[in-house]
């Protein structure tokens, strides 16, 4: 206990950033519900503050969360703020920002981003905004969810990217900022709901961008905004 209350005096000072990053967090969360990406708590969302990683915490539906559910853990994975448990997916937002400059996390059960990672090893270059996730985004290999091996085939996955298909599972996207983690979530999805719309026509098949096409986009976007 003891422990727990010195790990709050550290963080002390980051008070109002944290009041502020768990309002924040807590927004997403719930727009991840309102635009049918997660059902229930399925998803699960985090941001780091400093050394301080903000996480949904586990099973408690993102409508009932108040400003005293706060719930942090160290890049360790220890309990620091809050008594809710954190998510279960802890290990693979750690994993992310051990290996990234990433300041945000974003997990979801959306519907055409899972079936699509159930059919192939890549999302087809059907549209040029995978290059806004850095390339063509890879599925990573099933593993149980919460697991260390998860997290890992994850990492692969995101090696060069912002965001990953998880087998038979979902999404996982990072961003400079929240707000920037949710956007490539719902371009993934939405990209993910082209390729199948378009690959569902009988007797046709999508024309796909060619590598160069991509990286042409790519040069472009680096200006864009």
């Amino acid at each position: 206990m003891s422990e727990q209350r010195d790990h709050r005096t550290d963080h002390g000072d980051q008070g109002g950033d944290v009041t502020a990053a768990w309002e924040a967090l807590v927004a997403t969360a719930r727009r991840t519900v309102a635009d049918g990406l997660v059902v229930g708590t399925s998803g699960n969302v985090s941001v780091r503050v400093g050394d301080l990683v903000l996480v949904t915490p586990s099973g408690v539906p993102y409508d009932r969360l108040t400003p005293g559910d706060v719930t942090g853990v160290d890049l360790d994975g220890r309990q620091v703020l809050g008594t809710l448990v954190p998510t279960s997916e802890l290990p693979l937002h750690l994993a992310v920002y051990k290996t990234t400059d990433a300041t945000a996390v974003v997990h979801t059960h959306a519907v055409h981003a899972t079936a699509v990672s159930t059919l192939v090893e890549e999302l087809p270059l059907v549209h040029y905004m995978a290059a806004a996730l850095g390339g063509p985004v890879r599925v990573a290999p099933y593993a149980t969810y919460g697991s260390a091996e998860l997290a890992a085939h994850a990492l692969r996955a995101l090696d060069g990217r912002t965001g990953c298909l998880l087998r038979n599972h979902g999404t996982l996207t990072h961003g400079t900022g929240l707000d920037q983690a949710y956007d490539r979530t719902a371009q993934l999805e939405w990209m993910c709901r082209l390729w199948l719309t378009a690959s569902s026509v009988p007797h046709l098949t999508p024309t796909l961008l060619t590598p160069d096409q991509l990286t042409e986009v790519t040069e472009k976007l680096r200006n864009y905004g």
